[in-house]
């Protein structure tokens, strides 16, 4: 039976982190995204196989803990993750009082997410496998020796494309045409194994790659 989950997060590029965590997870499951609470308490209302709610506490619409509230309220018998950049000790156990049945920061690495995901739904771990944070761990080196494979002009546009620059500005600014940035980000993407290019820029961000810090 296909599962539906419902990620809830104001950030575009942070749900395209949760998607990749949900997806390993629940490879079956159907996605739906809402960037404000209203359009996750109307997604919520109208699906019939909700199997999980992620929920970003500082989400357009609410006020504090009444997101989770109104979720709740909306499917009481669907279990919400909350993932907040909110900190203090109280946080977690007030949004455990509203209905969360569990919270993560927002600075957790994606095994953290998986594990917090996949203990939730309880989805089966097999025995003989390596640990969430240590297959987290062999999927990033292995990513880091794809990037280190990047030819020169490939790793300039990767760069490029997470200081936010579209085709045309990568190249103008490489000298190089329109039609030879897409054949590179094709190729990015296939080594990343990444679908968009909003992935590939969560990927190279995971890795230390932000040109911004």
């Amino acid at each position: 039976m296909t599962q539906t989950v419902l990620i809830a997060d104001d950030h575009p590029l942070f749900r395209q982190a949760l998607i990749l965590a949900v997806g390993r997870v629940m490879p079956l499951a159907r996605i739906v995204e809402a960037g404000t609470l209203t359009a996750a308490a109307r997604a919520a209302a109208d699906a019939g196989d909700l199997a999980l709610i992620i929920l970003d506490l500082k989400m357009p619409g609410a006020l504090g803990y009444s997101g989770i509230a109104l979720l709740h309220a909306e499917k009481p018998d669907v279990p919400i993750l909350v993932i907040s950049s909110a900190e203090g000790a109280g946080v977690e156990q007030e949004a455990r009082a509203f209905g969360a049945i569990g919270f993560l920061s927002k600075d957790a690495d994606l095994g953290a997410i998986e594990a917090a995901i996949a203990q939730v739904v309880g989805a089966p771990l097999a025995p003989a496998t390596p640990s969430p944070i240590q297959q987290d761990q062999a999927e990033m080196d292995k990513i880091r020796r794809e990037v280190a494979g990047l030819t020169p002009t490939q790793l300039k546009v990767l760069l490029a494309v997470l200081d936010g620059q579209l085709n045309k500005q990568i190249a103008h600014n490489l000298g190089i045409a329109e039609a030879t940035v897409k054949a590179h980000m094709t190729a990015i993407m296939r080594k990343l194994d990444v679908r968009n290019r909003t992935q590939a820029a969560l990927v190279a961000r995971s890795l230390g790659l932000d040109l911004q810090h």
